[in-house]
């Protein structure tokens, strides 16, 4: 626009110069070897400009024959592009309503001269995976694999398609290629995670729970929720194979950790079961005084006996603050019936009746209740206890 504008502005110029022109006009002599050239400058100038718009005709001639050319060349190659382009829109529209079938077969075919072929690829192989044609499945993931831009995203879709399928050993040898660390991709570690909790690995995934929490790939909840398994699962293989293994594994939790129920529970079985009691009481004891708890009022009835007063001291403190706690009380009541004071475990089981009745503290107390000779009340224990089954 802006090349015809000048081209304007200099023909009204010239017939605006043209009368001054024609009055003085001047004399142009050319030579050149045994031609020579005679006019007047008006008709040289008019001749120049004649002359650079057949030049500027002659070009536009030529590149509008060469377009011709090479449009007519190229234009199957243009064909199966917009063909591509088609059969990926339609492949594309065939995922989108979850007909497999259809939108494998599209999606192959946009990937031969599609824009983005890989994408075609992966497209492709998903939909075979829902067919349940794991060949085909793999044949386009291994035509996606020759682009070295998508092996890592080949490796995770491999990964993912066998845990699917159930085969955690063979997902395992592809995620160890794809080898992940603090610098893998979040899909890479994510995929990491819910592998090693499907084979059970605590000892990989506990390596992996610093990068999840550096990350933050995982809510707090979460992720305490999954270091508190892992550290008891630890805990607890840690103590079937031997004491040092275990005294290793409590070792190796942070300080925070140590200060878990879970853990502390776990810890204190473990030393049980190794002949240290006395550690393992001092131990909950510690626990039970800085943070009481229901994991802590659970566990309590199995780790100690009659003799071990001490622990028993210390529950009984508690009375003021947890009187109305069931979870304290039924632990108060079993610790009774293992000192066999039936009348003690009666006055704890009636108070859990009357904050939290359920079937079996109803059957508690009627049993606690026939041991003192009570059969009337024992009676109607029963009753209350069949009224809530």
């Amino acid at each position: 626009m802006i090349k015809t504008l000048v081209y304007v502005a200099l023909i009204l110029i010239g017939l605006c110069l043209s009368p001054l022109i024609i009055g003085q006009s001047g004399y142009i002599y050319i030579a050149i070897g045994d031609y020579q050239i005679e006019t007047s400058l008006v008709t040289g100038v008019v001749g120049l400009i004649v002359f650079y718009f057949a030049l500027q005709l002659l070009e536009w001639l030529i590149l509008l024959l060469l377009n011709i050319v090479l449009s007519s060349r190229y234009l199957p190659e243009q064909w199966r592009r917009k063909a591509a382009k088609k059969h990926t829109l339609i492949g594309a529209l065939a995922l989108a309503e979850e007909d497999w079938s259809a939108a494998e077969k599209a999606m192959a075919k946009g990937a031969e001269k599609g824009e983005i072929p890989v994408l075609n690829l992966f497209a492709a192989a998903r939909a075979a995976h829902y067919q349940g044609d794991i060949t085909a499945r793999d044949h386009y993931l291994a035509q996606a694999e020759k682009n070295p831009i998508a092996k890592t995203a080949v490796y995770t879709s491999r990964t993912r398609y066998l845990m699917k399928q159930g085969e955690l050993v063979k997902a395992r040898v592809i995620l160890d290629k794809l080898n992940p660390t603090s610098k893998s991709s979040a899909p890479v570690l994510k995929l990491a995670q819910e592998l090693y909790q499907q084979q059970h690995d605590w000892q990989a995934l506990k390596l992996l729970l610093p990068i999840l929490k550096k990350r933050q790939l995982l809510t707090e909840t979460d992720l305490n929720q999954l270091s508190t398994k892992t550290n008891s699962t630890l805990m607890l293989n840690a103590a079937k194979n031997s004491e040092v293994e275990l005294n290793k594994c409590w070792h190796w939790l942070n300080k925070s950790e140590r200060k878990q129920d879970e853990l502390v529970l776990a810890y204190a079985h473990g030393l049980v079961q190794y002949g240290h009691k006395d550690q393992a009481i001092k131990l909950i004891s510690k626990q039970l005084s800085a943070s009481p708890s229901t994991a802590l009022f659970a566990a309590i009835p199995d780790l100690i006996s009659a003799q071990d007063q001490d622990i028993r001291k210390l529950l009984s403190r508690l009375e003021t603050t947890h009187e109305n706690d069931a979870d304290y009380q039924i632990c108060l009541a079993k610790l009774s019936v293992q000192s066999r004071d039936a009348k003690q475990a009666k006055i704890h089981w009636q108070n859990v009746c009357r904050i939290a009745p359920t079937h079996q503290s109803w059957l508690a107390l009627a049993q606690a209740q026939e041991q003192l000779g009570e059969n009337s009340t024992a009676a109607h224990s029963y009753r209350n206890a069949a009224n809530v089954m």
